[in-house]
């Protein structure tokens, strides 16, 4: 069984979003508390933040949408900007920042929790999205 939650995201984006998604996948049999659980919500927390700080254009809000497919055990989170621009790298070219940088950590977060992830252009809109994959230990 697919289950799927579209969570609209203010700019910028409050804790209370991905509160909802934390609870949507309690009831989705991911319960708080576990790994699964845990896991799948920072990787959210992370993408999300991304857009707030790299994707916002005045205006626009942002979108995130978040799959769980019961057999395949598989969550699938995206994310939704309208920036163009402002591209995260190839998952295949991500690279450890420097010693002193302040940031460029989230994605080495999102790479080594995710099952896989990666980003697109959007071909029906303006902006960009960007998903991840966390394919769930225990069963949902």
């Amino acid at each position: 069984m697919k289950r799927i939650s579209k969570v609209r995201l203010e700019s910028p984006a409050k804790t209370a979003d991905w509160g909802l998604a934390a609870h949507r996948l309690d009831t989705w049999a991911i319960p708080y508390g576990t790994g699964p659980h845990e896991e799948i919500v920072l990787v959210l927390g992370e993408l999300t933040a991304n857009a707030v700080r790299h994707g916002h254009v005045p205006g626009r809000d942002f979108h995130l949408l978040l799959h769980v497919c019961a057999p395949a055990r598989t969550a699938r989170i995206e994310v939704t900007d309208t920036r163009t621009e402002r591209t995260p790298p190839d998952p295949a070219k991500l690279h450890a920042p420097g010693a002193e940088a302040t940031g460029g950590r989230g994605l080495l977060l999102v790479a080594g929790l995710a099952t896989r992830w990666g980003w697109y252009i959007r071909s029906d809109g303006p902006g960009k999205k960007v998903w991840a994959e966390c394919v769930c230990a225990t069963p949902t």
